[in-house]
């Protein structure tokens, strides 16, 4: 602890165990060990939160939920607070370090106060990796094979994710590792590339071509998602889709679209 104007001394704290891309809280209990009141005005004032950092101090995320005290704090008052702590991609070990921070001036730390810095595992997002795949249509023999031959075995019962693809459409082997490895990292929404054969597929699923890499700003819906938490598809193209936050399009994970495929008008 380091004495001034505005100082904290921490006294506890208690974390939810943190999975990747999930809120979880911290509870903290903390007091005013400067000779200044706290106070909290509007979008002013002094705020409680946190930077995720790698194991060497390195910042991987910097600005993390900000959350007001629940009343102005004068000097030595103690006070406890729920904060929402949102763990970062992909799983690993971090340190999770909190600190008060004065909107639009500057963070305690940088005026010689001290962090709570709190070693972390981060686990990953899913636990066991149980992919549900759902053919809209009695699928042919193409989709059977396709599915079939997933390097990820496929289940009916239990699973923590579900995909949804057409009948006549036919995932590439690798498909069901990446949309699974991509859930695991914290993504709840993951979709990826469309090989479609036909010249009028082509140009219109052109945003979807295979190639490049994982885009988290991918600006159109996902194609043949896969879904965790309860999310539900939609329609896109005449294709299963998804098209809300927290999604990640990976070019690698293709699903090849022969024409004909008896999907429903776009």
């Amino acid at each position: 602890m380091a004495a001034g104007p505005l100082a904290v001394r921490w006294l506890a704290y208690e974390l939810d165990a943190p999975r990747a891309g999930v809120t979880g809280h911290a509870r903290l209990a903390l007091e005013n060990a400067g000779s200044a009141t706290w106070r909290a005005r509007g979008k002013n004032g002094v705020r409680i939160s946190y930077h995720w950092l790698d194991p060497l101090g390195n910042p991987i995320v910097w600005d993390g939920v900000r959350v007001a005290p629940p009343r102005p704090v004068p000097p030595g008052e103690k006070i406890e607070l729920e904060v929402p702590l949102s763990a970062p991609r992909p799983p690993g070990r971090y340190l999770v370090s909190f600190d008060l921070v004065e909107e639009y001036h500057f963070w305690f730390a940088e005026i010689g106060s001290k962090t709570l810095d709190v070693p972390v595992d981060v686990e990953p997002r899913i636990v066991e990796r149980r992919l549900r795949v759902v053919v809209d249509g009695p699928p042919n023999a193409e989709t059977k094979a396709a599915l079939g031959a997933q390097e990820e075995s496929l289940v009916e019962d239990d699973a923590v994710a579900v995909a949804y693809v057409i009948a006549g459409a036919a995932p590439a082997p690798d498909w069901s590792r990446r949309l699974l490895d991509a859930h695991a990292e914290g993504w709840p929404a993951v979709g990826g590339a469309v090989l479609a054969e036909s010249r009028r597929d082509r140009a219109r699923l052109a945003a979807w071509k295979p190639g490049g890499g994982r885009n988290p700003r991918f600006g159109e819906p996902l194609l043949f998602p896969s879904l965790l938490d309860g999310l539900q598809p939609g329609m896109h193209a005449g294709l299963p889709a998804y098209d809300g936050p927290d999604c990640l399009f990976d070019g690698r994970a293709v699903v090849r679209l022969r024409p004909r495929s008896g999907r429903p008008p776009a």
